[in-house]
């Protein structure tokens, strides 16, 4: 079996019986489960949540994506040998780590295969909850050009570059294009201040403006959970981005849940102790295949400028990335999976035929 056919590239063509179109994002792809199916493993599983609650079935794939793009290599590899499995048992850890310190619950109810989460269906909050340590990347970049207010926060002059920062700041910016708010860009992904957020809350998708307040809570405190968490295997928490919806109980009261993947090296910049300290930045997370990216090609503004999209699409489509630097991506996310939950992953030869053999056989999901 070759390289290729290790790796699951493709994940919305899945014989999973849904009544609904799948929805395919950048990595994951969300197959909604017919009302019999959901009510059905709800009684069987013994799932808490409401008898009538809607679910989905959630597989990862092997896919990268940076700026926006989904990369691929020579010899037909169209992903990163582990990568699903590897998120996948990272958010899985913290997720674990979130409920037992009592913090609050994810939109995770069942974990059938190292690919697939069976969720319930969440109203997500319309924010990408972004939490900073240190200052680099784009943070970095603005201030570099003089910028001093990130997000509503004043930042004080004289930081270097991969500095710990004074405290730990949210930065908040859009999830999807939100529209008719006052003094927000109708662009995705484009950064908010805490103001707006009170001013707008329901427009956000918050329930109500107390729970602006909850959501800082749950960010900060899992923030820290991670970070000294992190620090035990001797590895720095950067910066990382948090999503959150809403979510009802047994009774149909709606809670405030962590959602999507948390504290993986996608969402999360993670660097190495050691180094660190050595004065060396070692990427253990996706920003060093971001960095790969910006030395390999020519001009790395394509990259950096959203006004150059079209060129960007066309630079990934048109460019098979050697077969070792994919593999050195993948032991990256390989080890740090390992690090991190303190077992060893077992990658499999076709994770596809194991997917559809378990939701067939343990879950009835497939005719």
């Amino acid at each position: 079996m070759s390289l290729a056919d290790k790796v699951l590239a493709v994940n919305d063509d899945l014989p999973i019986r849904t009544d609904k179109a799948v929805h395919s994002g950048k990595v994951r792809s969300v197959y909604w489960l017919t009302e019999a199916d959901s009510k059905r493993l709800i009684k069987e599983k013994g799932y808490q949540v409401r008898e009538d609650a809607p679910l989905a079935i959630m597989v990862i794939s092997d896919r990268i994506s940076a700026f926006d793009c989904i990369w691929h290599g020579e010899q037909g590899l169209q992903g990163v040998p582990g990568k699903g499995a590897a998120l996948n048992a990272i958010s899985n850890h913290w997720f674990k780590l979130f409920k037992d310190n009592g913090l609050a619950d994810s939109h995770i109810l069942d974990i059938p295969h190292p690919f697939v989460w069976i969720v319930q269906k969440a109203k997500p909050v319309k924010i990408e909850a972004i939490c900073r340590q240190y200052i680099t990347g784009s943070m970095w970049r603005a201030y570099q050009k003089g910028e001093r207010n990130f997000c509503g926060i004043q930042l004080p002059e004289g930081l270097n570059k991969d500095q710990k920062l004074p405290e730990l700041l949210m930065t908040p910016s859009t999830k999807g294009i939100l529209k008719g708010i006052p003094n927000v860009p109708e662009v995705d992904d484009v950064n908010i201040t805490r103001a707006d957020i009170q001013a707008n809350f329901s427009a956000f998708n918050f329930n109500s403006e107390n729970d602006i307040q909850l959501y800082e809570d749950l960010l900060k405190q899992g923030f820290n959970l991670i970070s000294d968490a992190l620090a035990k295997i001797d590895q720095v928490f950067v910066d990382t981005k948090f999503e959150f919806g809403y979510v009802e109980d047994t009774n149909g009261q709606q809670k405030l849940i962590y959602m999507d993947e948390v504290g993986t090296p996608d969402s999360s910049r993670i660097w190495d102790g050691p180094a660190y300290r050595d004065g060396k930045i070692v990427e253990n997370s996706k920003e060093g295949f971001r960095q790969l990216l910006l030395n390999h090609f020519p001009d790395p503004d394509i990259l950096l400028n959203k006004d150059r999209m079209d060129e960007r699409s066309a630079l990934a489509e048109n460019n098979a990335l050697p077969v070792d630097v994919l593999m050195d991506v993948s032991k990256t996310y390989i080890s740090i999976a390992e690090k991190i939950t303190g077992e060893s992953l077992t990658l499999s030869d076709n994770p596809k035929a194991e997917i559809i053999e378990i939701l067939k056989s343990e879950y009835g999901l497939i005719d």
